[in-house]
């Protein structure tokens, strides 16, 4: 931007002294002035982007994190032997244990990964269009 501001005011102190100055010099610079800017908000743009997905990461590895706790503690109360009046046969031990893979738990965990991943493929696409974006145009 400053190579563009120089070169505006070389052109404007050429237009003030020499008569047979070409307009059209100008309006080349204006139109360079013109891309930088739309370069400088793109980037800008895809900054917020990225920043958003990073926000949208944080809150789903936070999601993920207390599903796997809760997921956790279901599973140790799962695991402990029961305190019932007569011993358990291991058939009902192995019901529990297929019901603990139904669990609303392990669906939980399931939604909350594939928004982990979901949110992990936009942060790494706002990474890519930032990348492009920053590309710097050179008068």
């Amino acid at each position: 931007m400053e190579a563009l501001l120089s070169q505006l005011a070389f052109l404007a102190n050429q237009a003030l002294h020499d008569k047979n100055f070409d307009p059209s010099a100008l309006e080349e610079l204006l139109a360079l002035f013109e891309q930088e800017a739309y370069a400088s908000w793109a980037a800008e743009d895809q900054k917020a982007a990225a920043d958003d997905a990073k926000v949208s990461i944080k809150d789903a590895e936070d999601h993920l994190q207390s599903l796997v706790a809760d997921f956790s503690g279901f599973r140790r109360e799962a695991d402990e032997p029961a305190t019932e009046a007569e011993p358990s046969s291991p058939e009902p031990d192995g019901d529990a244990r297929q019901e603990l893979g139904k669990s609303p738990g392990a669906a939980a965990a399931s939604t909350g990964s594939n928004k982990y991943a979901d949110a992990a493929v936009a942060s790494a696409l706002a990474t890519v269009k930032s990348a492009f974006a920053s590309s710097k145009l050179q008068p």
